[in-house]
C-alpha cells in the first residue's frame, strides 16, 4: 500500500524528533550551549553577546526535563520538528501539493547542517523557527488569508529580531516580496503589512530597551562585525564552498536549479517553478544572502550563519525535482536524501556514543570531550594549591566547568567581565588557581594581572595518544585593581578567541 503523502509528513517528523531526542540526551553539551545555559539562570532581556531567546528555551526545557544536555536540547529539539512542518506548510501555501511538500521536508532536513545541529542550544535554533513561522504566516495571506494573520507575522518577526539580529534582515525581504507583485503592492496600501511591523517593533523593543539601559552591550559587539575591514576576497570563495558542502552538495544543485529557474522566469511565471511560487521564500532570504556575501569580502562568515534561510533552498529544490519528475532529478534527491541521512545517523552516533578519534590523531570530539573527570581533576589541583577560586581565560572552558558541578568553589573569567553581570562575588584577593589551554595561557600573561605567578602542574583532556588539551595550572596571588570589574589587561586578553 502507497504511503499518503500527509501521514508520511508526520511520521518523518515523529521519527526525527525520536532520534535527536536520543542524541540530545546522550551527546555531551558544546562549550556555547553551557554558556547559554548560564545565561538560563538568570532571564534578563539581554545579554552580552545575543538576544535572549536561548536562554528562555532553555530555561524553559530545563524545568521540564532536568538541568541536563536533553532539558537544554529540548526546546531547539522540538523546534526542528516544528520548522519541519511550517516548511511543509509553506510549501502547500505557495501551490504545491501534498507530495511536494514531503519532498521539501525531506529535503530540509537532509541538509548536513539542519540533519546534524537539529539538536543544539543556540540561537540559531530559534531564529531558524521563527524565520519559518514568519513566512508560513505570510505564504497564507498570500494564498487568500485573513488580513488580520499580518499581526502574527509581526510577532513571529519580532520573535525571531530577538533570538538573532541576523532576522532583522527579514524586514527587507518582506519588503522586497510587497514590492515584487501587483496583488502584493495593493497589500502595501492597507494598514495591516504596517501593523505588523509595528508588533514586531514592540517585541524588538524589550532587547532595544535592555541595550539602552546596559551600554549598548550586544549592540556593540554584533554589529560591530559590520564594519568592513582590510579587503580580504578569499573569504567569500571560503564562505561559498562551505555552504554548499554544509547545504548538502548533491541537494545544493537542486536548489540552484530551482533558484535559477525562478529568477529565469518572465512576467506572471516569475519566481514560479513546478508549480510553487517561490518569490516570498527567496525574496525573503536575498537580503540577508546579500550581507553575508559582502561579509565575507572583508572576514569569515561562520557556518552556521546562514542556517535561517536553508528552508527557502529546501522549497527551491522541492520545485526543480516537481518541475521536471523525470530524468536525472530524482536521482540525485535520492542520493541527497541517502546523503543526509547517512551523515546525520553516523554524526549524531558516533556523537553519542563518544566514537574514538579519526585516524587515531585527528579528534573532533575534543571540544566536548571528558569535561567531568576533567573538572574532577581541576577541583583536586584547586585543594592541594589552597586555593578558595578558579579562574579562566575562555568563556566556554568556564562555562563546561560550570555545568559539571564539580568545583567546589567560585570560577572566575579573568577577561571580558561585562559576560557574568550576576556572577556571585569571588574572593579574588585571596590564592586563586587559574588554567586555561596552553596555546591562550602563559606565565606571562598572568604576571600582567598577580602580583605572585607560581607554576603548579598540567592537565591534560582528551583521549591519550591523539590530539589533547593541555592546560597549565598557576597558583594566583595579589591580583591586579578592579579585576572583578573591569577584567585582566591587554596582554591575556588578546588570546581569548585563540
Amino acid at each position: 500500500m502507497r504511503l499518503d503523502a500527509g501521514r508520511g509528513l508526520w511520521l518523518l517528523i515523529l521519527g526525527l524528533t525520536a532520534v535527536r531526542l536520543w542524541a540530545a540526551a546522550v551527546i555531551p553539551q558544546t562549550e556555547d550551549e553551557a554558556y547559554y545555559r548560564l545565561w538560563s539562570q538568570h532571564l534578563h532581556l539581554g545579554y552580552y553577546d545575543h538576544p535572549p531567546m536561548i536562554a528562555w528555551w532553555i530555561r524553559l526545557g530545563t524545568t521540564l526535563a532536568g538541568d541536563t544536555p536533553l532539558g537544554m536540547r529540548l526546546a531547539p529539539v522540538l523546534g526542528a520538528a516544528a520548522t519541519t512542518w511550517l516548511t511543509a506548510d509553506l510549501a502547500r501555501r505557495l501551490g504545491g501539493s501534498a507530495r511536494t511538500a514531503l519532498v521539501a521536508a525531506l529535503a530540509y532536513n537532509a541538509m548536513l547542517t539542519i540533519g546534524a545541529g537539529g539538536i543544539l542550544a543556540t540561537p540559531d535554533a530559534p531564529a531558524i523557527l521563527f524565520w519559518a513561522a514568519t513566512l508560513a504566516v505570510l505564504g497564507r495571506i498570500g494564498a487568500g488569508g485573513s488580513p488580520k494573520l499580518w499581526l502574527l507575522a509581526g510577532l513571529t518577526a519580532g520573535l525571531a529580531c530577538i533570538s538573532k539580529y541576523s532576522a532583522l534582515f527579514l524586514a527587507p525581504g518582506v519588503l522586497l516580496w510587497l514590492l515584487s507583485s501587483p496583488e502584493n503592492r495593493r497589500r502595501l496600501a492597507t494598514p495591516w503589512p504596517w501593523s505588523a511591523v509595528g508588533v514586531a517593533g514592540l517585541v524588538f523593543a524589550t532587547n532595544l530597551a535592555w541595550n539602552a539601559t546596559h551600554q549598548w552591550l550586544t549592540f556593540e559587539k554584533q554589529f560591530g562585525r559590520v564594519e568592513p575591514s582590510r579587503f580580504r576576497p578569499g573569504y567569500l570563495g571560503e564562505f561559498l564552498s562551505t555552504q554548499f558542502v554544509l547545504l548538502n552538495p548533491l541537494l545544493a544543485v537542486l536548489a540552484g536549479v530551482g533558484v535559477w529557474a525562478a529568477v529565469r522566469g518572465r512576467g506572471q511565471d516569475r519566481g514560479r517553478v513546478g508549480g510553487l511560487d517561490l518569490s516570498l521564500p527567496l525574496l525573503a532570504a536575498l537580503p540577508f544572502g546579500l550581507y553575508l556575501s559582502l561579509h565575507a569580502l572583508h572576514d569569515r562568515v561562520q557556518a552556521h550563519w546562514p542556517a535561517t534561510v536553508f528552508a527557502a533552498l529546501a522549497l527551491a529544490a522541492a520545485a526543480a525535482l516537481q518541475a521536471r519528475p523525470g530524468g536525472w532529478r530524482p536521482k540525485v534527491f535520492g542520493a541527497g536524501l541517502a546523503l543526509g541521512a547517512f551523515a546525520m545517523a553516523g554524526t549524531l552516533a558516533w556523537a553519542g556514543l563518544q566514537g574514538p578519534p579519526l585516524n587515531g590523531r585527528t579528534d573532533p570530539l575534543l571540544p566536548i570531550r571528558g569535561w567531568p573527570q576533567f573538572a574532577g581533576e581541576v577541583e583536586a589541583a584547586r585543594i592541594r594549591a589552597g586555593a578558595e577560586w578558579v579562574g579562566v581565560a575562555h568563556y566556554g572552558a568556564l562555562s563546561q566547568l560550570a555545568a559539571t558541578g564539580r568545583i567546589g568553589a567560585p570560577l572566575v573569567h579573568l577577561i571580558e567581565r561585562e559576560r557574568w553581570p550576576d556572577a556571585a562575588p569571588a574572593p579574588v584577593e585571596r590564592p586563586g588557581l587559574v588554567l586555561d589551554k596552553s596555546r591562550r595561557l602563559s606565565l606571562a600573561d598572568l604576571q600582567a594581572c598577580f602580583r605572585s605567578v607560581t607554576p603548579v602542574g598540567e592537565l591534560v583532556r582528551g583521549v591519550p595518544a591523539s590530539r589533547v588539551d593541555r592546560y597549565p595550572l598557576f597558583r594566583v596571588e595579589g591580583p591586579v585593581p578592579g579585576l572583578l570589574g573591569q577584567g585582566c589587561p591587554d596582554e591575556l586578553g588578546k588570546n581569548r578567541r585563540r
